[in-house]
C-alpha cells in the first residue's frame, strides 16, 4: 500500500529442552532479582485458557546486534516452562517509520542475522548454571525450536475505515512471512497463508510454520506472543519425544536379541534388565506427555483460543502425537511380548522343579523300601 509506514520489531524465540522438569518456584529463588515472576495472558478472554503452572519470565538485559549494517539495541529475555523447556527471546527494535518493503528486509535480516545465535547460546548456558539446582535431570538436548514473530505496533499513512486486514496484502505478507518477492498464485496464497485472524479492525495475526505477523496497537498487549510460545514449547517437547522414541526401537530389538542369546533359556533372568529399562522409559515419556499437553488446556472457543489451536494445528501436534503414541504402543506390545516369555520360562522352570522332586520322591520312596 503507497504511503503505509509501521512501526514494529521482531521478537526471535529459540526454545530447547533443558532438562526433565524445573521446579519454578526454586528457580525464582535462585534467580533473584532477575526474575520477574510468572507470566500469562492479560486478556478477559484468557479466562478461557487454563493454564495450570504458568511459565517463569527471567530479564537477562540488553544486547547490540548489527541488522542490515546498522546497530540496534535488543532485549534479551527468558521463559523458564515446569516441564523443562526455555524459551529465550530476543526482542530487535526496527527503525520508526518503515514502509512496508524495507520492514519485509527488516525481517528478513533478522532471521539471517548471524549474532543472535551466539548471544543466545552464550545467555542460556548462563542461565542455566544459575538455575541448576532447580533442574531435575539437567543437560541441554541437541534439538532446539526457532520462531520469530514480527510486531506491527502502529501503521501510519493508512486509509481511514479500513482494517489491517484490508491495509495488508497476500504479496505483503509473503514478502515479510515467506521471503517471496514476486507475487504468488491464489493456490500458493491459500496453502502458505492459511491461518489468519482479528478481533478488532486494528489487530491482525497471520501464522506460519517459520514465523507470525502480529499487528497490535496495544503495546502492552502480549498475549499471542504467549500463546505462539506455549505452542511451540510443547512443539519442541513432542518432537523431543519423537526423536527418543526413533532412537530407542532399534536399541531395543538390539538388547533383545543379544539378551535371548546369552545363557541358558530357563536357567536366566535374561529380560529382567530390559523390562525395567523398557517399563521406566515408557512411564517417564507417558507422565511428561501428559504434562506438556495438559500445560496448557482450552476451555472455551474465544479469540486466543482459536490462535492457540491454530498454532498447534500449523505445527502438526496431532501428528506428532499419533507417531510418539504409535511408538509407545509398540514399546509396550514389545514390554507385554517379553514379560509373557519371561514368564513362560518361569513356568517351565517351576515344572522342572516339580518332575525332579516328584522323581526324587519317588527315588528315596524305593531306597527306604529296599
Amino acid at each position: 500500500m503507497t504511503g503505509l509506514r509501521v512501526d514494529g520489531g521482531a521478537t526471535v524465540y529459540r526454545l530447547y529442552d533443558v532438562g526433565y522438569t524445573i521446579a519454578l518456584e526454586r528457580a525464582g529463588e535462585l534467580l533473584r532479582d532477575a526474575s520477574q515472576g510468572r507470566v500469562r495472558p492479560g486478556r478477559g478472554e484468557a479466562r478461557a485458557l487454563e493454564i495450570r503452572n504458568p511459565p517463569l519470565f527471567v530479564s537477562l538485559g540488553s544486547w547490540d546486534v548489527t541488522i542490515r549494517g546498522e546497530s540496534c539495541r535488543a532485549a534479551l529475555s527468558a521463559n523458564l516452562f515446569d516441564f523443562g523447556v526455555c524459551s529465550m527471546q530476543l526482542r530487535v527494535p526496527a527503525r520508526p517509520a518503515l514502509d512496508w518493503t524495507a520492514f519485509a528486509e527488516f525481517g528478513g535480516a533478522v532471521g539471517a542475522s548471524p549474532g543472535i545465535a551466539g548471544i543466545v547460546d552464550r545467555e542460556l548456558r548462563l542461565l542455566l548454571d544459575r538455575v541448576r539446582a532447580a533442574i531435575d535431570r539437567p543437560g541441554i538436548a541437541p534439538l532446539s525450536e526457532e520462531y520469530i514473530v514480527f510486531r506491527v505496533d502502529r501503521m501510519a499513512g493508512a486509509e481511514a475505515g479500513k482494517s489491517a486486514s484490508d491495509l495488508l496484502s497476500d504479496d505483503q505478507l509473503a514478502a515479510l512471512l515467506l521471503g517471496e518477492r514476486r507475487p504468488l498464485s491464489p493456490s500458493a496464497r491459500h496453502e502458505l497463508l492459511p491461518h489468519r485472524f482479528s478481533y478488532y479492525p486494528d489487530d491482525l495475526t497471520v501464522l506460519t510454520w517459520d514465523n507470525a505477523l502480529v499487528v497490535e496497537p496495544r503495546v502492552d498487549d502480549r498475549d499471542i506472543e504467549y500463546i505462539l510460545e506455549f505452542a511451540n514449547a510443547q512443539l519442541l517437547e513432542l518432537r523431543m519425544f519423537d526423536g527418543q522414541l526413533d532412537a530407542r526401537l532399534p536399541a531395543l530389538h538390539e538388547r533383545v536379541a543379544a539378551a535371548r542369546k546369552r545363557g541358558p533359556p530357563r536357567l536366566s533372568s535374561r529380560f529382567a534388565a530390559v523390562l525395567a529399562d523398557l517399563q521406566t522409559h515408557v512411564a517417564d515419556i507417558t507422565e511428561t506427555v501428559e504434562r506438556v499437553e495438559n500445560a496448557l488446556k482450552v476451555t472455551n472457543d474465544v479469540y486466543l483460543a482459536r490462535v492457540y489451536a491454530a498454532a498447534l494445528e500449523q505445527f502438526r501436534e496431532q501428528a506428532w502425537r499419533r507417531g510418539i503414541d504409535r511408538k509407545l504402543g509398540i514399546l509396550r506390545e514389545t514390554y507385554a511380548m517379553l514379560n509373557g516369555e519371561a514368564q513362560a520360562a518361569r513356568g517351565e522352570l517351576l515344572e522342572i522343579a516339580i518332575v525332579v522332586l516328584i522323581v526324587a520322591e519317588l527315588f528315596l520312596g524305593l531306597m527306604r523300601g529296599a
